[in-house]
């Protein structure tokens, strides 16, 4: 607790250490259950000190050790709790002190909450203390936040939450003693702990706790214990004159009974003229043993005070309404804390208010009307709530409310069922319905409900469905005269452009009114910019992306909209996935999944962006799973984008561990869905592959047809990602059907589409796609590189055949190097697998010379470079024969330089060769 190198310490170790040194008294104030007494058992065993005496003199236990008439040096005293001795024990004891000789020294430990006379631990008059002696005083502090995460980890492990911490230390107010005793209440718990807040909020006052509080309240005379009782419902720091207010006693009697109060260590000043318990647990001991119709009481006076205060805190008004009984005031408090909430953007706080007042049986249907409407605008801004769903879906049954309410919250909760719980078709039918149902009453909600149908990311309709809903949008929107409404539809135009690559899009975005002062309208600004944003992703523009996810996220926190900025920070993930920023992104997605863990939906992007991670990594177990979400949706319900961009890395998988019928069936089913749904920049990361798995199983026509009509589709749109996916895909055809007898000229035209591609991604820039593009051109002009016509004199002869444009005087030297490059460019963005079969295909053109050249190592005890690549791709999870299909080695081949790679670094299974190339398992 405290070290030897403390100032207060040192002295006290020279005196113990030198006879000739003047002697040290230390006093050490805490109050209960600070440490004090363990402190002394460390002081006891201070280093250096050895041959010093040890005398424990335990206050009030026995009345300290017997007296021998005269001091010894190198004498160490260990006074425990001070407060406790009578009055001949203290005259004893100023006696050692007074007479306290060289080379000795005293340690006196006390509570100042206890002693009689306040600032004097040995009482009055002041001791006189001899010349020489040195005296120090300490004081004990409460334990800070790490400190009690420290304590945490030792009792219960990592599994506590940083939330369950923080609620921790401030429910104990890091009084050590109380962290100990309620982290052993934890570890006891059944069920058990699983580190939440929630769970710390629950777990009771440590009896310990209990005991000493109760203790000192009915110490206090039955006339001053209202202001102890006063200060537990307040529960926090309050002023004098309101804690006397609540209290019910007058000023004169209230005054003094805070003074008697704070003398008897129950209460303490927390701050400037601000008093309350110095462990705020203890308000709830103190709370549960207040009489109930005096509880209430002190309930209503707490309202009435808090309500004076400036700016009133409705939440905690509403509260001590609601103990009170006073059912009236207490609802209408709900609504002004959740209306406050909701204006300064604290949603989830508005929803957690509303969500548990809504919950609460025999509600007025009245209250229900008003405050059901309150929750669903906060959870559509805000983030998702399970509960919410739930108290909405019961209450939209309820046949005695209002239409236009229903109306209203049929909108907000298919708004909640899309956006946060992509259950769309549910969402959907209850967006039309509310549409339907507002279209008289409340015209420009009506707006609101057709605008978001016009939003195409949901799959199961067409895009021409989509912007049949935005013609009817913008009608209702200008008939309803209200600004935000025709942001609204106008952030979902945008999106909708963007998203098909329309010429007016860009234009479209410059309509946001992003200076407006209006905080609905910067909402819903705020949304098209992020809308824009991962569109101008999908789409390729990087660099325009990046400034409206600027302009966007700045906009949505600045008007409280924690939705739209939470859904940015996926957006930017897949950014940093294609501009190869792949340095810590597996990391960055798996903390914004876990940030997200109660609304997974809206980590959809971050699932996908560690999937192809994976599937670069060669970590294909874990890949299967990433790009399935995880089980927590399934691939139909997701964004048609995700979907496909999902479908084409199961493919390539699928290619690889040469599942050629599964790959196709994948192809087949998710161009259906990028198909009907008519938006096809969205085909961009699906049609080469899909393309390669329907020619690799023979259905040559499907294959064409997915290149014609993804052709067709983008017709002139200004959509360079999708463009350049579409010379790769004219390139994967023309690879698969190079015909037998002008195999050589179809690969070489291969080549060319896949350089034309590659230089397509350099441009973006796409780091991944270029390489991959890239190995494909070399890989072409390998296979076109035969033996008769790898001569260029040759090639330059054959009029009929496309020449490659590369430099070089041979193409396969240029294949050579564009591989090495390509190679190293996997690397640098730690593609693990890529890497590794663009260097397996170089092996083909470069075989390994017989024998060992001189001075080249053997590689006796170390592994060769061929076995810690293989070593590599075993860490990451591929079996043996995917490795080998990798690196075209043969199952036997891989599995034993996968044995002598663990027999040299003495790993015990596959996972343990991670430590033996310096990686973490």
């Amino acid at each position: 607790m405290i070290e030897a190198r403390d100032s207060a310490l040192r002295p006290l170790a020279r005196a113990l250490g030198d006879e000739r040194a003047e002697p040290v008294l230390l006093f050490v104030e805490g109050a209960a259950g600070r440490g004090k007494s363990h402190l002394l058992h460390e002081l006891a065993d201070l280093p250096g000190t050895a041959d010093a005496t040890r005398v424990w003199w335990r206050c009030g236990d026995d009345g300290g050790p017997e007296e021998d008439g005269h001091q010894r040096q190198a004498t160490l005293w260990l006074v425990d709790d001070v407060q406790r001795a009578d009055d001949t024990e203290v005259r004893r004891l100023r006696r050692v002190l007074e007479g306290m000789q060289s080379g000795s020294a005293a340690v006196v430990t006390y509570r100042p909450e206890e002693v009689p006379v306040p600032g004097l631990p040995l009482g009055s008059p002041p001791v006189t203390y001899p010349p020489r002696l040195t005296v120090l005083r300490h004081r004990l502090a409460p334990w800070d936040e790490e400190r009690v995460r420290r304590a945490v980890g030792e009792t219960l492990g990592d599994s506590c939450t940083a939330e369950a911490v923080r609620t921790l230390h401030e429910r104990t107010g890091g009084e050590p003693q109380v962290v100990v005793d309620l982290l052993a209440v934890l570890k006891d718990r059944q069920p058990a702990f699983t580190g939440t807040a929630a769970e710390v909020e629950a777990a009771g006052v440590p009896t310990r706790l209990a005991e000493l509080v109760l203790s000192r309240t009915h110490a206090l005379s039955p006339a001053h214990r209202p202001v102890v009782w006063a200060a537990a419902v307040l529960d926090g720091p309050t002023g004098r004159d309101e804690l006397i207010a609540v209290s019910g006693l007058g000023a004169v009697t209230g005054r003094d009974a805070l003074l008697r109060a704070l003398e008897g260590a129950v209460l303490t000043e927390l701050g400037e003229s601000r008093y309350g318990f110095a462990v705020p647990l203890a308000a709830s001991a103190v709370r549960a043993c207040v009489p109930g119709p005096v509880r209430q009481d002190l309930h209503e006076r707490a309202a009435n005070v808090l309500g004076r205060r400036q700016p009133v805190a409705w939440d905690a008004v509403a509260e001590h309404h609601r103990a009170a009984g006073e059912t009236h005031r207490w609802l209408r408090a709900v609504e002004k804390a959740a209306e406050s909430a909701a204006a300064v953007g604290r949603h989830q706080q508005a929803i957690a208010l509303l969500e548990r007042t809504l919950a609460t049986p025999g509600l007025p249907p009245q209250a229900r009307a008003r405050l059901a409407p309150l929750l669903a605008r906060s959870a559509v801004t805000g983030l998702r709530s399970d509960q919410t769903v739930e108290v909405l879906a019961q209450i939209v049954q309820d046949t005695s409310l209002p239409p236009a309410v229903r109306g209203e919250l049929r909108l907000d909760l298919g708004l909640m069922l899309c956006n946060q719980m992509g259950r769309f078709p549910e969402g959907w039918r209850m967006l039309e319905t509310a549409g339907a149902e507002l279209n008289e009453a409340r015209p420009d909600l009506a707006a609101r409900a057709m605008a978001a149908l016009v939003t195409p990311y949901w799959p199961g309709n067409s895009i021409d469905v989509h912007r049949g809903w935005l013609i009817k949008a913008m009608a209702a929107a200008d008939a309803s005269g209200d600004d935000a409404m025709r942001t609204a539809v106008l952030a979902n135009r945008v999106g909708l452009a963007m998203s098909c690559a329309d010429p007016d899009a860009w234009e479209l975005v410059g309509r946001l009114p992003v200076e407006t002062a209006d905080p609905a309208c910067a909402r819903q600004a705020a949304r098209g910019l992020c809308n824009a944003a991962d569109s101008a992703v999908w789409l390729g523009f990087y660099d325009r992306a990046e400034d409206l996810l600027a302009e966007g996220r700045d906009l949505s926190a600045r008007s409280g909209a924690p939705y739209t900025k939470c859904s940015a920070l996926g957006t930017r993930l897949l950014q940093e996935w294609w501009t190869g920023q792949w340095q810590g992104l597996a990391k960055r997605c798996e903390d914004f999944i876990t940030a997200t863990a109660d609304m997974p939906f809206i980590a959809a992007d971050a699932y996908l962006v560690r999937g192809m991670l994976a599937v670069a990594q060669g970590d294909w177990g874990e890949a299967t799973s990433w790009l399935a979400q995880r089980g927590t949706f399934g691939t139909e319900d997701l964004p048609v984008p995700v979907t496909a961009t999902a479908s084409g890395a199961v493919i390539r998988l699928a290619l690889a561990r040469q599942e050629m019928t599964a790959a196709a069936e994948r192809a087949r089913a998710a161009w259906s869905v990028v198909a009907g749904k008519g938006v096809w920049p969205w085909a961009a990361e699906l049609a080469p592959w899909a393309v390669e798995a329907l020619s690799r199983t023979g259905d040559r026509t499907a294959a064409h047809t997915i290149v014609r009509d993804f052709a067709q589709g983008l017709d002139r749109r200004d959509a360079p990602a999708a463009r350049a996916a579409l010379v790769w895909s004219r390139a994967v055809l023309a690879e698969m059907e190079a015909p037998a007898r002008e195999q050589r000229n179809g690969l070489l035209r291969a080549a060319e589409l896949y350089r034309e591609a590659a230089a397509a991604y350099a441009e973006l820039p796409r780091p991944y796609a270029h390489a991959l593009t890239g190995e494909g051109a070399a890989r072409c002009v390998l296979a076109a590189d035969t033996e008769e016509d790898a001569d260029p004199a040759a090639m330059a002869r054959d009029s009929t055949a496309p020449l490659c444009p590369v430099p070089g005087p041979s193409t396969a030297t240029w294949a050579i190097s564009e591989l090495e490059s390509c190679a190293q460019r996997f690397t640098e963005l730690g593609a693990v697998w890529d890497a590794a079969r663009a260097r397996a295909l170089l092996r083909t053109r470069q075989p390994a010379k017989k024998g060992r050249p001189p001075g080249r190592p053997s590689h006796a005890n170390e592994l060769s470079p061929r076995e810690a690549e293989v070593a590599q791709l075993a860490i990451s999870g591929l079996t043996n024969r995917e490795i080998a299909a990798t690196l075209h080695l043969s199952p036997r081949t891989v599995e034993q330089h996968i044995a002598r790679a663990m027999r040299k670094t003495g790993a015990l299974s596959r996972r343990d060769l991670a430590h033996g190339l310096g990686q973490p398992s």
